[in-house]
């Protein structure tokens, strides 16, 4: 099953421990842990449910391409980061 990491600038604001998931897809395997975490739904994705833009998403070790879509493929062994891209001058 893949495995889902979020960084701890969002678990500084949302409970949001690494798991492993079903799903063969990036949005498969988020929808799974936004399933008893719905607040977390919204630090991660917009209201159109694409990637908020603040948010970077690696897959074994690669952005991921679809940031609207989130169908880039993952696998039983994937490791997904889900982070927050920091900007600051």
């Amino acid at each position: 099953m893949p495995h889902v990491v979020f960084t701890s600038h969002l678990k500084r604001h949302v409970d949001c421990p690494d798991r492993r998931v079903a799903g063969k897809t990036v949005r498969e395997a988020l929808e799974e842990s936004f399933a008893d975490n719905p607040t977390l739904r919204g630090y991660v994705l917009d209201d159109l449910s694409h990637l908020r833009q603040h948010v970077v998403i690696f897959v074994d070790g690669q952005m991921i391409r679809d940031r609207l879509g989130l169908s880039d493929p993952v696998t039983e062994s994937s490791e997904i980061y889900v982070m927050q891209a920091l900007s600051g001058g």
